[in-house]
């Protein structure tokens, strides 16, 4: 529990120095990921993120999620997603109503065995639906994840990944997230995980502080 502490208390000072500008302030994510196995080859998808501009104020982002997992055996697993998100962008331009936007994706996620460490590769397709003052506008984008997981202990591993985003009309590269974080086993089916997210986005750069729990559960037990 110190080393948790000491990584938060140790990413919040930085926010000290810090501006009044979004670009500037230290943000944070907040995400619950829950996986519920229902079939040998299928589990649910679900989950809920808040974001927002500062560590503890000025909410940007509420985003949730819900779909299914086909595991096509170890190592792959297919995925079909779908997200709702409401963005409030009242902190970048005053007097602007909240984005509504509609997100169902498609998945890839494929673990590589390697001698000395597993590495992770995750490959998304993205289709967006976005009502912003009555307007519909429908984008399209493409998004490849590449990581890894160090164990430390038994308890604790270090958790990395980058990812990039390609959209599939206009500007091609607009954005990337580069994550790194202190993980927390708390039982076998699930860990906590405390870390810096590096966001660029419309030529932006948010420093952003994430905290998520992630767990598996599997219904096959209570059905049975």
């Amino acid at each position: 529990m110190k080393y948790l502490l000491t990584t938060i208390v140790l990413i919040i000072s930085i926010s000290n120095s810090y501006s009044q500008s979004p670009e500037d302030k230290l943000g944070s994510w907040y995400m619950l990921d829950g996986t519920h196995k229902v079939a040998d080859k299928w589990s649910v998808k679900t989950g809920f993120q808040l974001r927002s501009f500062e560590v503890l104020d000025n909410l940007n982002l509420l985003f949730y999620y819900a779909g299914a997992n086909y595991h096509l055996n170890k190592k792959t697993t297919l995925t079909l997603v779908y997200c709702y998100l409401d963005i409030d962008r009242s902190y970048l331009l005053a007097g602007e109503s909240h984005l509504y936007e509609n997100r169902p994706y498609e998945q890839i996620s494929y673990t590589q065995s390697t001698k000395s460490l597993p590495i992770y590769h995750r490959v998304r397709l993205e289709h967006r639906f976005l009502n912003y003052q009555h307007t519909q506008t429908t984008l399209h984008r493409f998004r490849y994840r590449l990581g890894t997981k160090v164990k430390l202990s038994d308890k604790m591993f270090f958790n990395i990944n980058n990812e990039i985003f390609m959209n599939l009309q206009d500007q091609v590269f607009t954005e990337n997230r580069f994550y790194a974080a202190i993980g927390f086993n708390v039982s076998k089916s699930s860990n906590f995980q405390v870390g810096y997210l590096n966001h660029e986005i419309n030529k932006s750069n948010l420093n952003r502080l994430q905290v998520g729990y992630f767990f598996k559960t599997d219904l096959r037990k209570k059905v049975k």
